[in-house]
């Protein structure tokens, strides 16, 4: 069982509460996260408890990864949040935590994931490290285009 951590920041040329909506709707994570659906369960999605299901992948080759909202902030007059969520498994335990910081137009964001990966030895920690980063990163930008597209239209 290996234990990867990774870190990706990314810059948006966006407003941080647009940032921050985009990342807290679960659902919409499947716009900007390649071969993913995401299920929310009933109730409010931004609550302390609420659950989501995302999976990635095509056919048989999908990682189911259920989470639960740990703890979430929007600080309006900072433009400034934080978000935890909670890995459920079956496949991923830990968590995954993001930050989203910044002012008018631009946005920083850090996002952080700190999982248990099973039937991966910890020797190969830092190359799924390095292709989960590379992922998300790749994300980022699939974000970051689609709130461009979106300011545009």
């Amino acid at each position: 069982m290996a234990k990867v951590v990774f870190t990706v920041n990314h810059h948006f040329a966006a407003d941080p509460q647009a940032v921050w909506d985009e990342l807290a709707d679960w659902a919409g994570h499947a716009n900007w996260i390649p071969a993913t659906r995401v299920e929310v369960a009933p109730g409010d999605p931004l609550a302390v408890g609420a659950e989501f299901t995302a999976w990635t992948g095509y056919g048989p080759l999908k990682l189911e990864d259920r989470m639960r909202v740990a703890a979430i902030d929007w600080q309006p007059d900072q433009q400034r949040g934080t978000c935890t969520v909670v890995k459920l498994g079956p496949v991923l335990t830990g968590t995954a935590s993001f930050t989203v910081d910044g002012t008018a137009g631009a946005t920083d964001l850090e996002w952080i994931e700190d999982v248990t990966v099973p039937h991966v030895p910890q020797f190969l920690a830092p190359v799924v490290a390095r292709i989960g980063a590379a992922g998300f990163k790749l994300a980022m930008v699939s974000l970051a285009r689609q709130m461009r597209k979106s300011a545009a239209a």
